[in-house]
């Protein structure tokens, strides 16, 4: 990509913030559309419960992983810009984390917290889910622009964990599975190319804890 062009989408992107917000919002919220429309239609049969379910998680990782190719799309194809959408990508990240989260508790568990407990038994893999959740929950409230002033380097500390959280969502996904392993091993590649495209950005996290 020439010089010229990135100098024009970046140019383009500080614009027009507020026509790419728009586009953006509808086509994260697509997932949720086509969700809504495979409930009404059948198109998931007459219990689609394990289907939402699954579909939302699907849905919450795939965005991830769009929002760690940001940083090294930006800095691969000097486009700066990029990097003021990435807080918004996030949120929907905890968003359908947060549909998949009730989609479980609420329609497979009606709420009951005993059967719950029985489960995460069963099943130790809600465990790594739940980790997954409260750390993207805490990531989505310290994305106020006020709390990253406050926290200072401790907000680039939490934030940082989105790495291992990545793969911690993978494993947790993999191992719900009742067969098949090509899709978490397509996960696993994307994310291990990430890794290594970021390792000097994990490095430098990961050192960030010794100081």
């Amino acid at each position: 990509m020439g010089a010229d062009v990135n100098k024009r989408i970046n140019q383009y992107l500080a614009k027009h913030q507020w026509q790419t917000r728009l586009a953006l919002h509808v086509l994260l919220l697509s997932p949720f559309a086509y969700c809504v429309a495979a409930v009404l239609n059948e198109w998931w049969g007459g219990d689609p419960v394990q289907a939402i379910i699954h579909y939302f998680a699907n849905s919450a990782l795939n965005i991830l992983l769009i929002t760690l190719c940001l940083a090294p799309l930006s800095r691969r194809f000097k486009l700066p810009s990029l990097l003021a959408f990435r807080r918004l990508i996030g949120l929907y990240v905890f968003a359908y984390a947060l549909l998949h989260l009730a989609a479980y508790l609420l329609i497979d568990l009606g709420l009951d917290w005993g059967l719950f407990w029985q489960e995460t038994i069963k099943r130790p893999y809600i465990w790594l889910g739940m980790l997954g959740f409260v750390v993207l929950l805490a990531m989505s409230i310290t994305s106020l622009k006020k709390l990253q002033t406050g926290l200072g380097r401790r907000w680039l500390q939490l934030h940082g964990f989105i790495y291992p959280i990545a793969l911690l969502v993978v494993i947790h996904f993999w191992w719900s599975l009742k067969s098949g392993w090509l899709e978490p091993v397509i996960y696993l590649a994307i994310i291990g190319i990430l890794f290594f495209v970021r390792k000097v950005q994990i490095q430098r996290w990961l050192s960030s804890f010794a100081k």
